[in-house]
């Protein structure tokens, strides 16, 4: 999984908190599912997990954590922030306060990471696919059975 290693490096450098004490952040991985079919003899799959982001002894508001996040999921879990049956329940938080000045915070995103298996010459390889990208103004090419369509269709 790359996703939690990806959010460690970008709260490690956003978050000046973070930077001074990186001992104060913790991710771990759970809820955990594969998704495979197995489609045709393919070995490709997905990763389905809830990824638990701790922040502990934090002194400066919640925004500077949720703000890096927000435009991390823009581009790397976009249906987080756009499906509103996934965003209702895709990014979660919650806190403890400590005291007049600290809390721990502890945000739970739903992330997943499809992997594509592939064969070549005998050997299996694992890649880990982007997620889509999508042009916002609807310019696509797209292909149906191998046959380019114009897209988005003309009158």
């Amino acid at each position: 999984m790359n996703k939690p290693q990806q959010l460690r490096e970008l709260l490690s450098q956003a978050v000046p908190h973070l930077r001074h004490h990186p001992e104060a952040l913790h991710i771990f991985v759970e809820n955990g599912n594969i998704i495979a079919t197995a489609a045709k003899g393919n070995l490709s799959y997905e990763y389905q997990f809830s990824c638990i982001i701790v922040v502990t002894d934090y002194r400066a508001h919640a925004d500077t954590l949720i703000v890096p996040i927000l435009g991390w999921l823009a581009t790397e879990q976009p249906e987080l922030l756009s499906n509103p049956d996934k965003r209702a329940n895709g990014f979660k938080f919650r806190a403890e306060l400590i005291n007049h000045t600290t809390c721990d915070i502890e945000i739970t995103l739903s992330l997943t990471e499809r992997v594509k298996v592939s064969t070549q010459d005998g050997q299996l390889t694992a890649e880990h696919l982007p997620e889509p990208q999508f042009d916002e103004a609807g310019n696509y090419t797209l292909y149906i059975n191998q046959d380019l369509t114009p897209w988005p269709p003309t009158a």
